[in-house]
């Protein structure tokens, strides 16, 4: 989960890695650091703490060169401290390594490199990765790193330099992502493309066992094993003002307000001429038609993207008919799961290189499943494991908590599912037109939520003191409450439980008294009026009520003060209205608590390690 970024060329590292830090603080930001390459040797300056930690720490140190790499770190091994903190280096500080990842066998590693001689300074499996590299060094750094990395058990994604060879750094990957950046006699190396935007959009996604020889001229990659590779650069179509505040306090905001713009992009290639279209799923179209090849969908998925999955679920099984369930990619591998040639496993991941799903998905295809993947990065890590893959087309999310990725998810899910009925029977003409029309309508519908920021933010500030939230919700609102009450907890730390309505008397209705709100989905829905009956026995106890209602519902306007309304929408269309909503309670909750809504504490953006 760590943010791991390099720089070889002409110009001045230090700013280079510093502006690419910044676009992947998100990854992680328990500490920070970079190494520089100069004639005096290797400058290493680190920090713990947040970025700008780092970066005032540097106006008091040049660290001149042209060849740097840097980190911003995720602690897993170690406490977070400026010891702990990447890069690492070797005993004589002549080799310096950034890493991602977990080092499995670390222990017996640094236990046989100390009975050599070597001296290790802290807690971190990361570190026995200089100490070996530099065991195994004979003049060449490239053999030196592959030698170190076929005694490595684990996954990682590194970027070394050495004084040895100032004008040359060496790169690899195996489970972790990493890509190549290249630019005129200058190339970067990055866990993700946000940290390279400003310089190039020219990139090479590097894969599994890959070592990347790089200096200003070239870039070479080959195997472990030393096959040489030929890969094309492909070309990242995001604006770098998509990776920027324009004015906004935070990212995370800025992102909830890109929603109309982002479902746009998502939704507006895909209806055409009154019907869905999905391009990128033809390869399938026979199988997914015929229910003789497929007769089961799984979705997969890790918090925000398995909430999504679970709305997935109810469509697929509402509109076409197939048998469907949830799991959740970290339990998937573990629960013996019953697949077969006709099971189609459909993951999401925003950005494709969630380590559990991918596993998940590895797992899945080994098991004689079919795989599709929904996604928000061409290219990443899921994108290659896969049969196929949808763009989510929803442009860079910066903030830790999902936002506009996950409406995007919702509505990628609900096309897919009107797409996979109509090969399999048909709706009626009135019910498509219906719910494709509602579709098509989500991002104005999504802006007249979004003009009630500050009647939201009203509410929030009301009670953004109390500690405990229940949200309930039923059918296919159920994963909204869930998804809400993660966003509580994400952001403003508040304790938040998502409940299915219908179980609150099987429990969860001892914990309500006046320390306890409880936020209420009663949107319009085939379930309105059990939903009512909940608000009632929630009232009954003097439960403090929120409400999310469809506006006109004069019966909730009669009872409750604190109401979101939402404009009328088809009720498997309500999820994404919703998201918005609770988004937007969530931010200001956390906002004014005063806490840092883009990086909550303990957690980072691509969850990479398992």
């Amino acid at each position: 989960m760590c943010g791991i970024i390099g720089y070889i060329g002409k110009r001045q590292a230090k700013d280079i890695l510093i502006g690419g830090l910044r676009r992947l603080e998100y990854r992680g930001y328990d500490s920070a650091g970079l190494a520089v390459l100069n004639q005096a040797g290797l400058s290493v300056q680190k920090s713990q703490g947040k970025l700008g930690k780092l970066v005032n720490q540097l106006q008091s140190d040049q660290c001149i060169g042209n060849v740097g790499i840097g980190h911003t770190r995720w602690a897993t091994h170690g406490i977070p401290s400026k010891t702990n903190a990447h890069p690492h280096y070797d005993s004589k500080e002549d080799i310096a390594v950034v890493h991602n990842g977990i080092i499995e066998n670390f222990r017996h590693i640094k236990t046989s490199l100390e009975a050599a001689g070597r001296r290790f300074t802290s807690d971190t499996d990361s570190e026995v990765l200089p100490h070996l590299i530099g065991s195994f060094y004979k003049g060449d750094l490239l053999q030196a790193v592959k030698g170190a990395l076929r005694q490595v058990e684990g996954n990682y994604a590194i970027a070394v330099i050495s004084t040895h060879e100032p004008t040359r750094m060496v790169a690899a990957r195996k489970g972790s992502p990493l890509v190549i950046g290249l630019g005129e006699n200058e190339h970067l190396v990055a866990s993700d493309v946000t940290a390279m935007l400003e310089h190039t959009n020219q990139v090479v996604y590097i894969e599994d066992d890959e070592i990347v020889d790089i200096n200003m001229e070239d870039v070479r990659i080959s195997t472990l094993a030393g096959e040489a590779i030929q890969r094309n650069a492909a070309t990242v179509m995001w604006d770098i003002s998509q990776v920027q505040k324009e004015g906004y306090p935070h990212f995370m905001i800025k992102e909830i307000m890109e929603q109309p713009s982002s479902l746009r992009q998502t939704i507006s290639e895909r209806i055409q001429s009154g019907r869905v279209v999905f391009p990128e799923l033809e390869p399938l179209r026979e199988c997914l038609g015929n229910p003789d090849e497929f007769n089961q969908i799984v979705f997969l998925g890790c918090g925000t993207a398995y909430h999504a999955g679970f709305v997935g679920k109810y469509m697929i099984e509402k509109f076409a008919r197939i048998p469907a369930t949830v799991d959740m990619s970290s339990e998937f591998r573990y629960s013996s799961p019953v697949l077969t040639p006709r099971t189609l496993v459909v993951a999401i991941s925003q950005s494709g290189e969630t380590t559990d799903t991918l596993a998940a998905v590895r797992y899945a295809k080994e098991h004689g499943a079919a795989a599709i993947a929904i996604s928000n990065v061409v290219g990443s890590s899921i994108t290659r494991e896969v049969d196929v893959t949808i763009n989510m087309y929803a442009g860079p999310e910066i903030a830790v908590a999902a936002s506009k990725t996950y409406t995007s998810q919702l509505a990628v899910l609900s096309l897919f599912a009107l797409y996979v009925a109509n090969l399999r029977q048909p709706l009626d003409a009135d019910s498509t037109e219906t719910l494709l029309k509602d579709i098509l309508q989500l991002p104005s519908h999504v802006e007249k939520v979004l003009t009630q920021a500050s009647s939201i933010e009203h509410i929030a500030k009301r009670y953004s003191t109390f500690n405990h939230f229940l949200y309930l919700g039923r059918h296919i609102n159920y994963p909204s409450a869930l998804e809400g009450a993660l966003k509580l907890k994400e952001i403003s730390y508040i304790h938040a439980e998502g409940y299915p309505a219908g179980e609150m008397k099987h429990g969860a209705i001892a914990l309500i008294d006046d320390d306890m709100p409880v936020v209420c989905i009663v949107s319009e829905s085939e379930v309105h009026e059990k939903m009512l009956s909940n608000i009632q026995e929630v009232h009954a106890r003097k439960g403090r009520i929120i409400a999310i209602a469809t506006k006109g519902d004069l019966e909730i306007e009669a009872l409750f003060q604190d109401t979101i309304y939402l404009p009328q929408i088809h009720e498997f269309a309500s999820p994404i209205l919703i998201a918005v909503a609770f988004q937007l309670f969530a931010y200001y909750v956390a906002a004014h608590r005063g806490l840092d809504v883009d990086q909550p504490r303990n957690l980072a953006k691509s969850v990479t390690v398992e």
